[in-house]
């Protein structure tokens, strides 16, 4: 969840464009059209292959994360 997260965040400010008129209101700065369903998506695509990269490299011991005794 925090890697979706983190992705989502990068991804919210692609493509936006702020209207050159705005409307009474509205803050200066809104966008035209945020296209969050797109960008969500987006971010589930890319959060994947990081959650995938990252259970990789968790179930292939190249970076030891468990602690072992004995």
């Amino acid at each position: 969840m925090i890697i979706w997260w983190v992705v989502f965040f990068a991804v919210l400010p692609w493509g936006v464009r702020v209207p050159e008129s705005h409307e009474p209101g509205h803050a200066t700065s809104a966008p035209e059209r945020p296209l969050l369903w797109r960008k969500a998506a987006i971010t589930s695509l890319i959060a994947a292959i990081f959650w995938l990269g990252a259970y990789y490299l968790i179930q292939s011991d190249l970076i030891p994360v468990r602690v072992t005794t004995g």
